[in-house]
């Protein structure tokens, strides 16, 4: 799918502050460890870690307000969640996976395919998604972890997880920081 101008200028800028070799070595050493905690933890989907936005040594696209690394555990689905309160650009970072957006209002209607790789000679679109605020989308991963960097327009301890809670449209809502902790 094509990428807006507007959007892609805001892509560009991200993936030359992840592209940076110094800010490559530290998010991949977070990674690492972020799978060393899937691998510990045999019963969770995905772990995560929000990135502080200094880490990357010069200043992020005006409306990002948090920075974090996710791994998603390898031939599982993570299940349809949305985020209310905070448009979402993801970077397939190392792995790659299919990253579905919902098409209708409801979760489970038609899901778009977006497949995302880890080259960085790759083009753009291939390695980077953005999620519009309140869009369902769902990873689907093939033979290895996935893990993914992701930037939001919401603060860390702010950042709503919302997911599908019944076949009657209610959802369950949480932060991916308890409050106070971050």
């Amino acid at each position: 799918m094509p990428i807006a101008e507007d959007e892609r200028a805001i892509l560009e800028v991200l993936d030359a502050l992840v592209g940076q070799s110094a800010v490559r070595q530290e998010l991949d050493r977070i990674g690492s460890r972020l799978e060393e905690r899937l691998e510990a933890d045999r019963s969770s989907l995905l772990v995560w870690e929000p990135v502080d936005l200094s880490l990357y040594g010069r200043p992020v696209p005006d409306g990002i307000r948090s920075s974090w690394v996710f791994v998603l555990r390898a031939k599982t689905g993570s299940g349809a969640e949305r985020h209310p309160n905070s448009i979402q650009r993801v970077m397939s970072f190392r792995g790659s996976a299919d990253l579905q957006t919902q098409v209708g209002e409801q979760p489970g209607e038609t899901w778009a395919s977006n497949q995302l790789v880890s080259q960085p000679d790759a083009p753009l679109e291939d390695r980077w998604l953005s999620i519009p605020r309140g869009v369902w989308h769902q990873g689907v991963m093939a033979g290895e972890n996935w893990v993914v960097v992701s930037f939001h327009t919401a603060l860390a301890q702010d950042l709503i997880e919302e997911r599908p809670a019944s076949q009657r449209g209610e959802t369950l809502q949480r932060t991916y920081i308890a409050r106070g902790d971050g």
